[in-house]
């Protein structure tokens, strides 16, 4: 069943050229400076077949909720997603889509000079202007109220969603919204499923941000539980 996708109206940035590329599960939506559609195409083909050959060989990769150790010889975005989740302390898969977002996109930026890549709420961004993020945050009344602020030297970064209340990606948690801010998109998914964990009231929101406080890498983190809001790191709120 199709699902709308409302938070790209969030990362739409109207001087660029977007498009969509979907691979079986994955389905991103891109922005760049013109329509790299088929360059995107081949690169979501390259790192999606290279995550399902490694999985292929080591199913436990799929399915473990904790880190673990991989051969030495495995494809780079394997070794970033196995990275992220020893960092975190979550399972590998928990990065996948910001690491496919960050690939893509680090991809592209051979073609173009501005690139935002989003996945499944998940965002890589190199831009050249400032532009604000949305916070979709599903019934909570805060949703689609607020934005964060990037600058062009706050990129490339990595801006990752994790939701106990929207989406279908797995999450032991009950937030609205858990947003992770860092250089490394894969570091940034694992975060915010580790945090969005955590999430159980807004009593929790405090301990979740000093979580992600302690993560090697994160740079910011806004989590939102119905109308309770808290956040940390350098990034600015503005309306959405």
């Amino acid at each position: 069943m199709y699902e709308p996708r409302f938070y790209r109206n969030q990362v739409l940035a109207k001087d660029l050229f977007a498009f969509e590329v979907k691979v079986n599960e994955t389905d991103l939506f891109i922005c760049a400076n013109n329509d790299l559609t088929a360059a995107a195409y081949e690169l979501v083909r390259l790192y999606r077949g290279q995550i399902e050959d490694f999985i292929a060989r080591h199913p436990i990769f799929l399915k473990t909720f904790v880190p673990i150790e991989i051969p030495t010889d495995a494809p780079d975005i394997v070794k970033s997603m196995a990275d992220a989740a020893k960092l975190a302390e979550v399972g590998p898969m928990a990065a996948v889509a910001g690491a496919i977002a960050e690939y893509v996109g680090l991809g592209l930026l051979a073609y173009s000079d501005e690139v935002i890549v989003e996945n499944g709420g998940d965002i890589f961004i190199k831009t050249g202007m400032e532009r604000k993020i949305g916070i979709f945050a599903g019934t909570s009344p805060l949703s689609n109220k607020l934005a964060v602020r990037l600058l062009p030297e706050d990129t490339p970064l990595g801006v990752c969603t994790s939701s106990g209340t929207v989406g279908h990606s797995v999450s032991f948690g009950k937030s609205d919204a858990v947003v992770i801010l860092s250089k490394n998109t894969s570091l940034a998914d694992a975060t915010a499923t580790k945090v969005g964990n955590l999430i159980h009231s807004k009593n929790d929101i405090k301990q979740a941000i000093e979580v992600a406080q302690n993560v090697p890498g994160v740079e910011g983190a806004i989590i939102i539980v119905d109308d309770a809001l808290g956040g940390w790191g350098k990034f600015e709120f503005m309306p959405a």
